[in-house]
């Protein structure tokens, strides 16, 4: 198991949105039925839903589930509710990697043989190869999907949704700020306020900002960069490229010492094994010690010989994959002109706003706003590599 494990091949059934290829039973296609449904569950949660209401979204839309698809095409009776879609199958799809064209196996594991419970595995303890079948989502989608998954957002009583609520933290100390509104607001009156705060009874400041002013300097600063982009693709490109092949070449460096490492240990182990053996051929070594030390070396050496051969197909493959910013090009493609803000721009975009405390000591209001896009994590670009500063005065708002 562990050997097929690691050779690239999925140790399971194909999930919800794959079939397996008739001509191969152990490659994956994507269902022309179920694939649609998985790209529209994850579009539905970059912009803004979570799996209890997509999985509302799915019932409403008559879309069929898991269970009844699969009746249906058996033909078997179809389950009383076949259009009702329960969160945690909408969070189980969201979880899934493979939907980016990868295999992923080893992601439970047992302490014992003799135990049935299965424990989640690390990341680092999985086995994961890229491109191994058709992706029905980019790993940019299923990456973002992740990280706004750890930021929980919940309808307020007024039944409103910050429009940036679970990416605006506070600079001074980390927490997010909350986004408070009520029936009798507006819109205008919506702000953010640090959870840390609590009426003046906290432990931080407010650091209060409008969500309007929020919206004004977000859209100003999305269209600033994707018109610096667009001025120089080539040199943006050449920049990207630059600090993706340096990451990538540093990732295969240590990829090849510990394939090194493992190739050496497993030299190593061979002429152990002959030594303990001579020894026990002398009478140096009693016949039971001989064989509980052999046992471990040789359980070392199937799982290092695993090792290798795992290292060295993903580091061949990395070394054949061609570096590509097509989907971030895309994205510029896709918003060449931003009326508005969305919840799907705006998670498209931005990674984080960090709101600092409003500055009053030149007699008006300052308050410093830093924006950190997706994408240009690694690239620098001076138009906004400085905070945005919104000033306040009699209550007007100005953006500089």
């Amino acid at each position: 198991m562990k050997t097929r494990g690691t050779s690239g091949k999925h140790l399971g059934k194909p999930p919800y949105g794959y079939q397996l290829d008739p001509q191969d039973k152990d490659h994956w296609i994507p269902d022309e039925d179920a694939a649609p449904v998985v790209k529209r569950i994850f579009d539905l949660a970059i912009a803004g839903a979570g799996p209890s209401r997509i999985a509302r979204i799915l019932e409403a839309d008559g879309v069929l589930t898991t269970k009844a698809l699969y009746a249906q095409r058996k033909g078997k009776p179809m389950p009383e509710r076949p259009y009702h879609w329960v969160e945690q199958s909408v969070a189980g799809i969201l979880e899934r990697m493979e939907y980016t064209g990868c295999v992923c196996n080893f992601k439970t594991y047992s302490k014992s043989y003799k135990l049935k419970k299965r424990i989640p595995n690390a990341p680092e303890n999985m086995f994961i190869l890229p491109g191994t079948q058709e992706a029905i989502i980019t790993q940019e989608q299923w990456d973002r999907v992740q990280e706004l998954r750890q930021h929980k957002r919940r309808m307020t009583k007024a039944e409103r949704q910050g429009l940036f609520s679970g990416l605006v933290v506070c600079a001074d100390c980390g927490s997010k700020l909350h986004f408070a509104t009520c029936k009798n607001f507006d819109g205008k009156q919506d702000h953010y306020v640090c959870a840390k705060y609590k009426s003046g009874r906290g432990t931080c400041s407010a650091h209060y900002i409008r969500e309007d002013v929020l919206r004004d300097v977000v859209l100003e600063r999305i269209r600033a960069v994707t018109e610096y982009i667009r001025a120089d693709v080539e040199g943006f490109q050449e920049g990207w490229l630059m600090c993706r092949r340096e990451e990538q070449e540093k990732s295969i460096r240590e990829d090849k010492r510990r394939l090194e490492k493992a190739k050496k240990r497993l030299a190593d182990i061979d002429k152990l094994i002959t030594r303990i053996y001579e020894d026990m051929v002398l009478g140096n070594l009693s016949q039971e010690r001989y064989q509980k030390m052999l046992e471990g070396y040789e359980a070392e050496q199937a799982a290092l010989n695993n090792e290798v051969i795992g290292l060295e197909d993903w580091v061949a493959t990395r070394e054949e994959m061609e570096d590509n910013v097509d989907q971030f090009l895309a994205l510029m493609e896709k918003y060449v002109d931003i009326p508005e803000l969305t919840t799907t721009i705006v998670n498209e975009f931005i990674k984080q706003i960090i709101v600092y405390a409003p500055d009053k000591s030149s007699g008006k209001r300052t308050q410093k706003v830093k924006i950190v896009f997706n994408f240009l994590e690694e690239v620098e670009v001076p138009e906004i590599s400085e905070p945005v500063i919104t000033q306040t005065t009699y209550g007007r708002r100005k953006t500089a």
